[in-house]
């Protein structure tokens, strides 16, 4: 054999090589995917975290936070339960994670980060912050300026752009879209919508729900954006937050008055092995709920109020109804 002919082999059987190296990679992924999956419907689809404010310095406390809030020591509930002293009574509560008030953004999105993978996968996946006005949700979900004040959504968005730049490699190709919405007054309002500002009453266009047969909902008309990059979503959550409506009340001074909706659809497609997927990552930061009797809202603020804590009911009684596994979930309430 001459050396050209052995360097022939050699290079075909290097090629063999990658080509079985690369199967393997494809074939490790498919597991992934599928172990992760599995994970995740075994823990629950769906889990409720809760996270404990910490005082804030203009808090009037007089050290009572401390003396009514504990977390269970004991094996079964640690890191899992609350206990609550009011009045003299206690109330023990039970949820899949606790944070407690030393709990860092960090710590908050390492229980998200699977999550958020599993849309990159092709799943459904939602995830929203409720609780009471001032209770920390906008912080959670958005956080504020420095590298670990940055919240679930635009960890979730370096996430996922980081992710799929990587599966470059493996021969993936994505494509991302990005829409965002505030329902204020039951109303739906587009907050990417040209010429949108927070100063307008409600009314003008009209925007309606839609389901398809395969699970999907859409919203009519709403202005979707495709975007390439952390950065080209920053720029509309931006936007999208100026867009937002908020406003004072006795119990927050910069509440937020509306229920807001970040949905990113991937589509993702590979051209070696023929898969394709479609994920949709859905985060949502509702309003907060107020006590009429606490608010202090009156006029316009009263009427948001209102409509705030309806719609929380109704999304309480399709959680509740979920979790009944029930023939009827009053979805459209």
């Amino acid at each position: 054999m001459t050396g050209y002919e052995s360097q022939k082999e050699t290079i075909k059987d290097l090629e063999e090589r990658l080509a079985y190296a690369e199967f393997q990679i494809i074939e490790a992924d498919k597991l992934r995917k599928k172990l992760h999956n599995t994970i995740l419907e075994l823990k629950g689809n769906i889990r409720v975290f809760c996270r404990v404010r910490p005082f804030l310095s203009d808090t009037d406390s007089n050290g009572q936070e401390e003396a009514i809030i504990s977390y269970p020591s004991s094996v079964e509930n640690a890191g899992r339960g609350i206990d609550l002293m009011n009045q003299g009574q206690k109330c023990s509560f039970s949820y899949d994670k606790v944070f407690d008030h030393s709990a860092s953004q960090d710590d908050v999105f390492v229980e998200m980060s699977q999550l958020v993978q599993s849309a990159l996968d092709g799943y459904k996946v939602c995830i929203f912050a409720y609780g009471q006005t001032g209770s920390g949700k906008t912080y959670t979900m958005m956080g504020k300026p420095g590298r670990d004040q940055k919240g679930i959504i635009p960890r979730s968005l370096e996430q996922i752009f980081k992710t799929s730049q990587s599966l470059e490699s493996q021969g993936w190709k994505y494509c991302m879209q990005a829409s965002m919405l505030e329902i204020y007054n039951e109303t739906i309002r587009d907050l990417l919508a040209p010429g949108r500002s927070s100063s307008e009453m409600p009314g003008g266009k009209q925007y309606t729900i839609k389901h398809d047969s395969q699970g999907n909902t859409t919203v009519s008309d709403l202005t979707t954006t495709n975007v390439f990059s952390t950065a080209d979503v920053t720029s509309l959550l931006e936007k999208a937050s100026h867009s937002r409506s908020v406003g004072k009340t006795q119990m927050n001074e910069q509440s937020s008055r509306s229920h807001f909706v970040f949905t990113l659809k991937i589509f993702g497609s590979n051209e070696s092995t023929g898969q394709q997927v479609q994920g949709v990552l859905n985060l949502i930061d509702l309003a907060g709920s107020e006590r009429l009797t606490k608010s202090g809202a009156t006029g316009e603020r009263l009427k948001e109020t209102q409509a705030i804590n309806k719609s929380l009911s109704a999304l309480s009684d399709v959680i509740f109804a979920i979790a009944k596994n029930d023939d009827h979930v009053p979805f459209r309430n």
